[in-house]
């Protein structure tokens, strides 16, 4: 029963729901690149992407100073539970809207948008 509430808990965000329907699309994606789509602080973000992947709905790995998440439904069992949500978030409005901005995201390069986000010395050249 606990897995169960844990896995409805993690499911229960807006912004949660948003990465997953991001990571969905797009396979692989950088932490900037999720903050540039939601649009909230990095930490508010980190927050949210730590809190998936601890419930096993993500995983991450690092490419150099890159975080890159990606979806894993395979420590939670969770595949058909997934599987309705997935089908339920393509009809939302806000998701559609997001994938005409993560179309923008996606083509920009992930320097640019840490300078965006970060300052010059972020990502200095």
């Amino acid at each position: 029963m606990e897995k169960i509430e844990k896995l409805f808990k993690a499911l229960s965000d807006r912004n949660r729901l948003r990465i997953i329907a991001a990571l969905r699309e797009y396979n692989e994606m950088c932490a900037c690149q999720i903050v540039e789509l939601l649009q909230v602080t990095g930490a508010t973000t980190s927050r949210h992407l730590s809190f998936l992947v601890r419930e096993g709905l993500l995983d991450s790995r690092k490419d150099g100073r890159w975080v890159l998440y990606r979806l894993d439904y395979s420590k939670n069992n969770c595949g058909n539970v997934m599987f309705w949500l997935e089908n339920q978030l393509i009809q939302s409005e806000i998701i559609m809207r997001d994938a005409l901005a993560l179309k923008e995201i996606m083509a920009l390069d992930r320097e640019n948008i840490c300078r965006k986000q970060r300052g010059e010395k972020c990502c200095p050249c």
